[in-house]
């Protein structure tokens, strides 16, 4: 069996994006809330707080997670956009999906905010030049990250969870 961490693959950068890879990856980011929807779509309440994998987060944290995550990709892409070279403070993901909200909120709560907010980050992402692209924030713990890179990240972080829901639904037989 595959690892049930990296159901599609663990993430891979293409060094050059072409105009045409980027509207394949913006799509990708418009489509994935609606993909997250149908992913969770009549669980229960016990089977949100199934975890995805052995010692794993459970799908209601999987959830939240893309929420707080993409929350703040959308908020660097807007800083590596509108300041020089701006440093940005890695957050502890680990800490944060053990928060109360992470681990009790309904999933619709993140489910509406990934909505609106793939739809603004859809919206800017479309208008972006490709040297906008271009543009770089640094990150404390990974060096020199371009818009670009962000875009191919979370491109794929959507999929990589969205996968990991739909692969413990298909082990499971929850479908």
């Amino acid at each position: 069996m595959s690892d049930p961490r990296y159901p599609i693959g663990k993430f891979q950068r293409v060094p050059d994006s072409s105009d045409a890879d980027r509207i394949v990856l913006i799509q990708q980011i418009a489509d994935a809330p609606v993909q997250l929807g149908a992913a969770v779509a009549g669980l229960s309440s016990e089977r949100l707080d199934a975890p995805y994998r052995s010692g794993g987060w459970t799908v209601r944290q999987v959830v939240h997670h893309l929420a707080d995550s993409h929350m703040n990709a959308y908020v660097r892409t807007r800083l590596a956009l509108t300041e020089s070279h701006p440093t940005i403070k890695p957050y502890d993901e680990r800490a944060w999906a053990e928060l109360i909200d992470a681990r009790k909120a309904p999933v619709e709560s993140s489910l509406i905010l990934l909505e609106s907010l793939h739809y603004r980050w859809v919206m800017l992402l479309r208008s972006l030049l490709p040297s906008d692209f271009l543009r770089t924030l640094q990150h404390l713990e990974h060096g020199v990250i371009s818009v670009d890179f962000l875009l191919q990240l979370y491109a794929w972080h959507g999929r990589h969870h969205v996968s990991q829901i739909k692969s413990l639904r298909s082990r499971m037989e929850w479908d």
